[in-house]
């Protein structure tokens, strides 16, 4: 039985504030007291791109002597061993010499979505693994997509498992929260979006459904159960990724790169 861990402390040096900075405009750490008034992200790249999005806020910012080197000018820190940071995070988290302790960024609308003239929209129904999710999001950062299109109560926390995974593209893409994704498809085709449903029963390759159209939204299921029927019978088409007959599927943030890559590959639809 695995006996819990005390409160190191470096927790207790984080909500006094950071001990040094770079410069007398280091933002300070809130005096937030525990993790459960936020969220903990780790790695270089992860903190890194949260510390230069304006959106975020910063409750603590913990930092190993050789991590510190790197951090963008401006910032206080919390000085911190190692050992002390990984005690504040999940077991075997890879933390690279940094942790941030900050609340979830917030959920972009979709009526601006609607009403845009060009794009590429990524929807995903029942996709709950981080690591699936922040893989799909940094796939969506690489190829120029619109925004990732989930429903609100079946999305991962916001936590540090996502945005190491998305290797900063958790504060580049645009996160959407909706009810029902039915209706949200009904909404985007009645706003001209043509949505493309990933469905290994297809007959149509994808690189076939992809059109001319320029506004265009990916639909992608859960690994093992795939996209619901009500979400399916509300895609514009189906189409599936041609693999060899020897493998029953794809990794869905596999399959998620490969559809974006497609649609940059003579189909792209416009963008504004």
């Amino acid at each position: 039985m695995k006996h819990p861990r005390s409160r190191p402390a470096a927790a207790a040096k984080a909500q006094r504030g950071p001990r040094r900075a770079h410069d007398s405009g280091a933002i300070r750490p809130q005096r937030s007291g525990k993790a459960s008034d936020g969220l903990w992200l780790w790695g270089t790249h992860a903190v890194q791109a949260a510390l230069a999005n304006p959106a975020r806020s910063v409750l603590a910012l913990l930092a190993s002597k050789n991590a510190a080197r790197h951090l963008p000018q401006g910032h206080g820190f919390t000085s911190a061993a190692p050992q002390e940071i990984a005690a504040l995070l999940p077991e075997g988290a890879v933390h690279q010499g940094l942790a941030l302790l900050t609340r979830p960024l917030p959920l972009a609308p979709l009526e601006p979505v609607l009403q845009r003239q060009s794009g590429v929209l990524v929807m995903l129904d029942g996709i709950t693994d981080p690591r699936n999710f922040g893989a799909i999001m940094r796939s969506c950062a690489a190829f120029g997509a619109t925004g990732i299109i989930t429903q609100t109560r079946h999305m991962p926390p916001q936590g540090g498992v996502l945005a190491k995974a998305a290797a900063g593209a958790l504060e580049r893409v645009p996160l959407i929260g909706v009810t029902n994704l039915a209706r949200t498809l009904e909404a985007l085709a009645d706003a001209g979006w043509f949505s493309i449903g990933l469905a290994g029963e297809s007959r149509t390759p994808i690189d076939a459904a992809l059109r001319d159209a320029r506004k265009l939204c990916l639909v992608l299921g859960s690994e093992g159960k795939g996209l619901r029927p009500n979400v399916t019978r509300h895609c514009s088409q189906l189409a599936r990724i041609p693999i060899d007959a020897g493998m029953e599927s794809l990794n869905v943030a596999t399959a998620a790169a490969i559809a974006l890559w497609e649609t940059r590959k003579g189909h792209s639809p416009g963008r504004d």
